[in-house]
């Protein structure tokens, strides 16, 4: 599939000039920081020390003054609370950091993680009712709730009290609950707005922790719950979530939690073997992409698979040998979870290669009723990577058709879905990943009519891949200077992706070679040089395009679209180019 390179409009001259000037650092490096919104000292100072002093008041969020009191009202009366929360990272992670907080102030605390299968997404009628069971009085809602209009108010029948904290998008009506926050209410002045559902429930803490004087120390215990959440639920990593997950890290790296470090250990990172206070625990530092790719993914799978309860039972832990034993069970999970999206995965590639109709439409929606619902998510995406269209991969589950969606660049799969709304029974999510159900009845009515929306709403140039380039650059620029400072542009996420650089007129020196394990030589190693040789020459490595080598072994000039990193070798470090893209000039 080929990919569009847009190469972005570089910042104001000046700005970049005066910024490189003060900063005493590359204009190159200080054009990607106005790209970024960067453009004085004091906001690149803010940028490359972020301070949790920076952190917005908690109870700038409508509603907070009343959920706290509700709160502090249940704990003086020694009533029952319930923390409950969706079965993915986001929100395991946000029900282990209230409940991990809550439980020091309170012994009357238990957690609730609904039955992906058997319950749904959301709140559900058996959550309540378990909650009415055992005498719970308040039910906090964490990563779902802002549209649980009538679970609410079934919920007040039994005398529960609800508080939401929630980071969807509303719809037309807000639940009656005591409190609802999610910063993406119309009516709430709280100045981020992309918190994810852990950074909601974290709002929440640090609101009872200032109304209770709890130190900071105290409060900031859970920002590797956090950091794990800002990662996997992909929101932007700008403004406070910059500044959380920057911390967040940093204590992954240095004194990780028996959970998270189980999970890190039974993936295969290694433990260094003298660690002082303060210092890395693992051979090499944990990044976002690690939480992604790597943390998020095991966390998930105990719900995708079993029950994700295991997976905050696992987050809350303080002991090492049950974390150790929880976190290897998960792992295993995972190994599941993988074959079976493989799996799945492949039988929906040869559904739609065998269809001629399926092929020419702008959406992929497909239904078996068989397909694991755990993975389907996961399915859809890996579907976007082949084809390269707005996906919904649907199942069937307690008697509806079921579904998880997701998008390409610039188009809204929520818009979508809700425009088809009237045949569906509920959904909610984001503008590129989404869930919905309907009624079996409704199945085909609801595939005419997304594919009709995408087909007034779809431009030809969303259907083709969009690498987006940060900045052209000489070989010559890059140094070992240059990379050390850019290296501090981390954490790297939405809103701020690890710069993508393109360069021009390149040539290899005669070191290409086509590489790979088990006689595949799948991959590409060579060495790039400008074509009149200016500059030093980059070792490069190209992923999957060892198709190229005997184009490159040829003389034949092209341009690399790549990333900056390190490679590593027999103690040895150096520079080299990480390519997402070659193109061969005429």
């Amino acid at each position: 599939m080929k990919n569009r390179w847009v190469v972005k409009e570089a910042a104001d001259k000046k700005i970049v000039k005066l910024l490189s000037e003060e900063l005493g650092i590359s204009p190159k490096l200080t054009n990607l920081l106005a790209q970024r919104g960067v453009t004085t000292f004091e906001e690149a100072k803010s940028f490359f020390r972020p301070s949790l002093d920076m952190l917005h008041d908690p109870f700038l969020m409508k509603d907070m003054d009343k959920a706290v009191n509700r709160i502090l009202q249940a704990v003086s009366s020694n009533e029952d609370i319930m923390v409950y929360g969706d079965y993915d990272v986001d929100g395991t992670t946000a029900v282990s950091l209230v409940y991990s907080f809550l439980k020091n102030i309170h012994k009357k605390v238990e957690f609730y993680i609904p039955d992906r299968y058997l319950e749904g997404y959301g709140i559900s009628t058996k959550g309540i009712d378990t909650a009415a069971e055992h005498n719970v009085k308040l039910i906090i809602a964490l990563d779902c709730g802002i549209k649980a209009i009538d679970k609410v108010n079934y919920a007040f029948e039994k005398g529960i009290d609800f508080i939401i904290g929630d980071h969807h998008r509303p719809g037309d009506s807000i639940p009656a609950a005591v409190a609802v926050l999610d910063p993406k209410r119309n009516d709430c002045p709280y100045p981020f707005k992309e918190l994810s559902g852990a950074g909601v429930g974290f709002k929440l803490v640090q609101a009872l922790a200032k109304k209770l004087k709890i130190s900071d120390e105290k409060t900031f215990e859970s920002l590797d719950l956090l950091a794990i959440s800002i990662a996997a639920d992909i929101v932007p990593i700008t403004g406070e979530n910059r500044i959380l997950a920057y911390y967040g890290l940093k204590q992954i790296n240095s004194s990780p939690r028996p959970g998270v470090f189980s999970i890190l250990k039974s993936s295969g990172f290694e433990r260094i073997a003298d660690n002082g206070k303060g210092k890395q625990v693992f051979s090499r530092e944990i990044t976002i992409s690690d939480l992604v790719f790597v943390v998020g993914p095991r966390i998930n799978a105990a719900g995708r698979i079993k029950d994700a309860t295991d997976s905050v039972r696992l987050l809350i832990s303080n002991q090492d040998e049950y974390a150790e034993k929880l976190g290897g069970e998960i792992n295993i999970l995972n190994t599941t979870r993988r074959d079976l999206d493989t799996n799945i995965t492949q039988e929906a590639i040869d559904i739609i290669e065998a269809s001629e109709r399926l092929k020419r439409k702008k959406t992929t929606v497909l239904f078996k009723k068989e397909w694991h619902k755990g993975v389907i998510g996961i399915v859809a995406s890996r579907l976007i990577e082949h084809f390269y269209k707005p996906t919904i991969v649907l199942t069937h589950a307690d008697g509806l058709v079921t579904g998880s969606a997701r998008s390409v660049k610039g188009f809204d799969i929520y818009d979508a879905i809700d425009s088809c709304s009237h045949l569906l029974e509920h959904f909610g999510g984001h503008m590129y990943a989404a869930g919905l159900a309907m009624k079996p009845e409704n199945m085909e009515a609801f595939m005419t009519a997304f594919e009709t929306y995408a087909e007034a709403h779809l431009t030809e140039e969303m259907m083709v891949p969009e690498i987006e380039i940060d900045e052209v650059l000489y070989l010559s620029d890059i140094n070992t200077k240059f990379y050390r400072i850019l290296k501090q542009f981390a954490p790297f996420g939405p809103g701020n992706m690890t710069p993508l650089f393109v360069s021009y007129h390149l040539i290899d020196t005669g070191y290409a070679k086509a590489v790979g394990k088990n006689g595949n030589p799948r991959h590409l190693k060579f060495e790039a040089v400008h074509n009149d040789h200016s500059g030093n020459p980059l070792k490069s490595i190209a992923f999957n395009m060892g198709e190229y080598c005997e184009m490159m072994k040829q003389g034949k000039t092209f341009s690399l679209c790549y990333h900056l990193d390190e490679n590593t070798w027999q103690g040895n470090t150096s520079l080299q180019l990480r390519v997402k893209d070659i193109r061969f000039e005429e």
